[in-house]
């Protein structure tokens, strides 16, 4: 698991999601881990991927329970809550 320490280095990691490479997982020190996944227009793409891959089907089934326990972000939330502070 990688660990971000900017927020150049988030949006690298962001700009390289593509449909082989769909889930990111990472740590930002003093905020935790985050499970990144990248979703398609299609969503039956998606769920082609998922019943390909059981380790992304554990993935996306862990993180939409953390969802619902109201443990997740979204995006905007997670770059929103960094400041350079957090990178030092």
């Amino acid at each position: 698991m990688s660990t971000v320490r900017s927020p150049e280095e988030l949006m690298r990691f962001i700009s390289e999601m593509d449909n082989e490479n769909s889930v990111c997982q990472f740590v930002i020190p003093g905020k935790g881990k985050f499970t990144l996944v990248l979703q398609e227009d299609h969503q039956q793409s998606i769920n082609a991927d998922i019943e390909a891959s059981p380790e992304l089907k554990r993935m996306i089934n862990e993180s939409q329970e953390q969802y619902k326990q109201g443990l997740g972000m979204s995006t905007s939330e997670l770059m929103k809550s960094l400041s350079s502070k957090d990178f030092e």
